[in-house]
């Protein structure tokens, strides 16, 4: 029986997955002409930052930035590899600004950015269409959030239209269709894993969901007196919503197997049907190879601590 559990996670990369562990990230693409390759990284030991992840409320907002940053440096190295012929390396360049921010900050920034922009243009469209026709606090949240939901599956929509990220929902489809294979104990087979679902409790799409149900209800406490007061309210608000967001989703997780409380998990499930594609098999490959070699990493960074090969997921 494992003695510990970790959940496992992924995300789809350009023609490829990445999958982490507790101690281990391996991103896996296919590339042109076929290959496979290997990307892998182990989590340092970085006491400071340890520590503050498991401080409730804070953890979220360190775990949504840490989560950026290493999916940005696997993006990147996607986006490099994908176009090479066997035996090319890529270009070396020394850009000033590639050398000061590098493509984690650049990935966290855009992060920040598309949150910020998520946040203030919904809260400006309610306070210019409705708050001359509707006073109550809660009706206006109810309606801010409403926007924000329409907004958020109209631009998942429209980029779904692109063939890249087609490949890329599939691939996502792909990596959860992994995990799903190796929690119910199936041997990870292209044929046994195509039998599972693309969707997958743990998702971040359930986060996302989670984000625009908390700020509904966080921003009904908080009045304001115009709509610049309401914009600087709901930024300030931001690493709040973040990081109820995320211990609400561990609470989620902790109950999906409880038959009247599974519905908690459902909005992030729905919304999933979006942002997955049923994989093809090449695809599905990929996923297998880097879930493999993530595990296998997993394993040897465990063993010296309790001499267990120990992870599973939950």
């Amino acid at each position: 029986m494992e003695t510990e559990t970790v959940a496992y996670g992924g995300q789809a990369v350009v023609e490829g997955v990445m999958f982490g562990g507790r101690h281990a990230q391996v991103t896996a693409i296919r590339r042109k002409n076929g290959e496979i390759e290997m990307f892998e990284q182990t989590r340092g030991k970085r006491t400071g930052l340890n520590l503050l992840k498991k401080i409730p409320l804070i953890r979220g907002v360190i775990a949504l930035v840490e989560s950026s940053a290493s999916g940005s440096r696997h993006l990147q190295f996607a986006a490099d590899r994908y176009e090479l012929e066997p035996g090319e390396e890529p270009e070396q360049t020394s850009s000033r600004l590639e050398l000061i921010l590098g493509v984690a900050v650049v990935g966290v920034l855009s992060l920040v950015i598309g949150k910020m922009i998520f946040t203030a243009l919904p809260a400006l469209l309610a306070s210019i269409l409705f708050d001359g026709l509707v006073t109550n606090l809660i009706l206006q949240n109810l309606i801010e959030g409403a926007i924000k939901t329409l907004l958020l599956l109209g631009y998942l929509l429209a980029i779904s239209q692109a063939p890249l990220i087609k490949r890329l929902f599939q691939y996502h489809g792909a990596e959860h269709k992994v995990i799903n294979a190796y929690e119910s104990g199936e041997d990870l087979t292209v044929e046994n894993v195509q039998k599972q679902s693309t969707l997958h409790y743990r998702c971040g799409s359930s986060f996302i969901i989670l984000t625009v149900i908390v700020g509904v209800i966080l921003y009904s406490f908080f009045s304001y007196d115009n709509v610049w007061d309401r914009i600087f309210t709901r930024l300030l608000l931001i690493p709040v919503v973040i990081g109820l967001s995320y211990e609400l989703l561990r609470i989620t997780n902790a109950l999906r197997d409880v038959p009247v409380l599974t519905w908690l998990g459902y909005p992030g499930l729905w919304l999933q049907k979006l942002t997955t594609r049923q994989p093809e098999d090449d695809q599905v490959e990929v996923a297998i190879v880097a879930f493999n070699r993530m595990h296998q990493l997993d394993q040897e960074a465990a063993e010296p601590i309790n001499g267990s090969s120990l992870v599973h997921s939950s």
